[in-house]
């Protein structure tokens, strides 16, 4: 047998090169909503995240910092999630070329599972919770040669998301406020980062949580991020025990304002949503439609604002019915 000859650094460098600049995520349209606009009183700007690849602003950091493990060198990528950022990382591995292992909690959906692992990611399920399973991810990645991609706790993940603000400002839109719902803070760090990339540091932010998943309240109140003992909210992707140190920081230089509502608006706001716009979304992002059908008030005189419609992979036309019948609608 012939040996298989060297592939030369050059040719290595472009193949990695090629892999790593394919696109993960897509530049997403801004609409404005009638309806939304109509329930508020001020025109509403709808930043559409939900049509990403994945079906979530996922997509924007998480590709970000894949594509960097790449190109670090890294044999694989390993994530803990419990939906969201999981399926994330085995697209962007799929699109870049390298194999992924997600580990999920023993809580995450069979069929949430066979999403990710359809992109032709390796599942673990171990623990009873995010922590329990990002503990595990930490240490798979640590035996070889892996890149550990945080969901939500990570500088790159952070600028990745930015690109959302950059994309709003490009358009030629400021907005009066902008209204973001809140897991584990790193959708909120990377539009904070944003925002003072384009000079709208006054313009303030509406983080919305639901009740048994506000964790960056329960940081707000202490005047620390501190452990919540539990999730109990239907808005699984929003269930961060704990939010990240540095979105707590930043309400020590922008204007933050923690709004929280219940399962049953979030849910409500879902299938409000879908019928006047055709769109699914999970309960995670319905909180934050839930505060402006609402009319929250940090938002009276304020316009426009600007919704991120972050989306969410793990919704469907059975869960929807699920939801309404959970809660009586």
């Amino acid at each position: 047998m012939q040996p298989v000859p060297a592939v030369p650094e050059s040719q290595r460098l472009k193949d990695v090169s090629r892999r790593s600049s394919a696109t993960i995520h897509v530049v997403t349209p801004l609409w404005e909503s009638p309806s939304l606009s109509a329930a508020v009183g001020a025109t509403v700007h709808l930043k559409m995240e939900a049509f990403q690849p994945v079906g979530s602003f996922k997509a924007r950091g998480i590709g970000l910092a894949c594509r960097a493990g790449l190109e670090a060198g890294a044999s694989r990528l390993v994530c803990a999630s419990a939906g969201n950022a999981g399926y994330a990382v085995a697209y962007a591995g799929r699109k870049i070329g390298l194999p992924v292992t997600v580990v999920v909690p023993k809580t995450t959906p069979a069929w949430l599972q066979d999403l990710v692992h359809r992109e032709g990611a390796t599942v673990v399920v171990h623990g009873d919770s995010f922590d329990d399973a990002h503990a595990y991810g930490v240490q798979l990645a640590d035996k070889d040669t892996a890149a550990y991609i945080h969901p939500f706790d990570d500088p790159i993940v952070w600028k990745g998301h930015s690109s959302i603000i950059h994309e709003i400002a490009e358009v030629g839109v400021r907005p009066g406020a902008v209204v973001v719902s809140v897991g584990g803070g790193g959708l909120l760090c990377g539009l904070l980062e944003g925002m003072h990339d384009v000079g709208w540091t006054d313009v303030p932010i509406l983080a919305v949580e639901t009740e048994g998943a506000a964790s960056f309240a329960a940081a707000v109140r202490a005047g620390r991020p501190v452990t919540l003992d539990r999730i109990t909210s239907v808005a699984t992707t929003l269930g961060a025990r704990r939010v990240a140190d540095e979105a707590f920081a930043w309400t020590k230089r922008h204007p933050i304002v923690p709004w929280q509502v219940t399962d049953r608006d979030a849910v409500h706001a879902c299938v409000r949503f879908a019928d006047e716009h055709r769109v699914l979304v999970e309960p995670a992002c319905g909180a934050s439609l839930a505060a402006v059908y609402d009319k929250a008030a940090p938002l009276e005189g304020r316009q426009p604002i600007v919704v991120i419609v972050c989306g969410g992979a793990g919704v469907s036309i059975q869960l929807i019915n699920e939801w309404k019948k959970q809660f009586g609608l």
